[in-house]
């Protein structure tokens, strides 16, 4: 990767997550309309805080009408360079919003009451594609909608230490359900 004067440098090799791990503490809601909004209002601070030349995206269970989700809300942000924090991440924290997490190709900060996650990657990176491959079929597909409700709601019947591990243990479903967007996209 390049920065903006065209020197290459490498983007972080860890995963730092700023505050260690944190239990599960939201329930699952019914689908909310305010969801919505709130993701309008945040990709406004956005793109006041970042200007125009950033792509912003909702996406996560508050993105697809009808699906029970937790109450957070989920961006997805593509900048030009991931390594060139000083071009993002500094406004994002004037914005508001606080680091929680900062990996290989990643960048996540969030809001203090933690109900808005805003998720950075780099313009062209795979993860955004995946984001936006599984938001839209489900927005679509009736079936893997509720299959992928019944399985959050199966997994919420368990305490969770981590809402990391929450989320792992919806790989397999997750991966299936891109697997059958991924075919009926060709």
């Amino acid at each position: 990767m390049t920065n903006s004067s065209g020197r290459r440098r490498p983007d972080v090799t860890t995963v730092e997550i700023i505050g260690g791990p944190e239990a599960l503490e939201v329930g699952l809601s019914d689908y909310d309309a305010r969801w919505a909004e709130s993701y309008l209002r945040h990709r406004r601070r956005i793109l006041d805080a970042l200007g125009a030349d950033v792509d912003v995206e909702h996406i996560g269970s508050t993105s697809v009408p009808g699906l029970a989700a937790k109450p957070i809300v989920d961006i997805v942000v593509a900048v030009a360079d991931i390594t060139a924090e000083e071009d993002y991440l500094d406004a994002l924290l004037a914005a508001g919003y606080e680091l929680r997490v900062r990996e290989p190709g990643h960048r996540l900060v969030r809001t203090p009451g933690r109900d808005v996650h805003v998720h950075v990657y780099e313009r062209g990176a795979a993860a955004v594609h995946e984001y936006l491959l599984f938001r839209d079929h489900l927005r679509a597909d009736a079936d893997d909608r509720a299959l992928y409700e019944n399985v959050k709601r199966a997994l919420f019947e368990q305490p969770w230490n981590d809402m990391n591990d929450y989320s792992d243990a919806k790989s397999d479903v997750i991966l299936a359900i891109k697997s059958r967007a991924g075919a009926a996209r060709r």
